[in-house]
């Protein structure tokens, strides 16, 4: 797999990987395709992370594991879209705000986990060259996930503050194909927030069945 992390191409003077590129226009079709509410958000999710998986797995394992979670939460999401699922008239998924509960348990969640994680890098800095912004990417993306995973309209704030983070950060550290996507995902991020706030104002729509506060 080491054409993956082989240069594709140099734009203004950076150079793209194949591994950056590919798995991060994977990842912008998950997001794209979960602003559809269509099931395969979740494939193409765990494809994103089993490319990046792939590139890094022999000189960046603490990368790659934070890969495997991801595809982990990816499985666990497609699971829970098929499980019982709720359809809306359109056939897509049913959508709703998180309860008051569920936002504290997420924020709550989201901090402590980030302390953790970020603690875990500090403490072995092989695993991340950025830790604490890495961390707290790292565990915005899975709450984020996670809140898809349930039909939340949270899941696009969190993605937004995963961005605030992510754009700078990639920049700053040569990664300017995923500081980019960062920079379209902020543009689908908001129209999919628009489009899901848009969708709650007609009728309250049901949570998915099995996936319960």
């Amino acid at each position: 797999m080491d054409w993956l992390n082989s240069e594709a191409f140099t734009a203004f003077d950076q150079h793209i990987k194949w591994s950056d590129m590919i798995g991060n226009l994977f990842g912008l079709a998950a997001l794209a395709l979960g602003w559809r509410r269509s099931l395969w958000t979740w494939p193409v999710q765990f494809v994103s992370g089993a490319i990046l998986f792939a590139a890094f797995a022999t000189h960046l394992t603490g990368s790659a594991g934070k890969q495997v979670v991801v595809m982990a939460v990816a499985a666990w999401g497609y699971w829970q879209w098929t499980r019982g699922r709720q359809q809306a008239q359109d056939g897509t998924i049913t959508i709703r705000f998180a309860t008051w509960r569920e936002r504290g348990a997420m924020l709550g969640g989201a901090a402590l986990g980030t302390l953790a994680v970020g603690g875990l890098f500090t403490a072995y800095p092989s695993l991340s060259w950025d830790p604490w912004p890495d961390a707290y990417i790292f565990v915005g993306t899975l709450v984020a996930m996670y809140a898809q995973a349930r039909g939340m309209v949270e899941f696009w704030f969190a993605w937004l503050l995963v961005d605030l983070v992510g754009v700078p950060l990639n920049f700053a550290n040569g990664y300017a194909f995923s500081g980019f996507v960062y920079v379209v995902y902020g543009a689908l991020v908001l129209w999919g927030m628009r489009d899901w706030w848009l969708r709650t104002r007609g009728s309250a729509a049901p949570a998915l069945e099995g996936a319960r506060a």
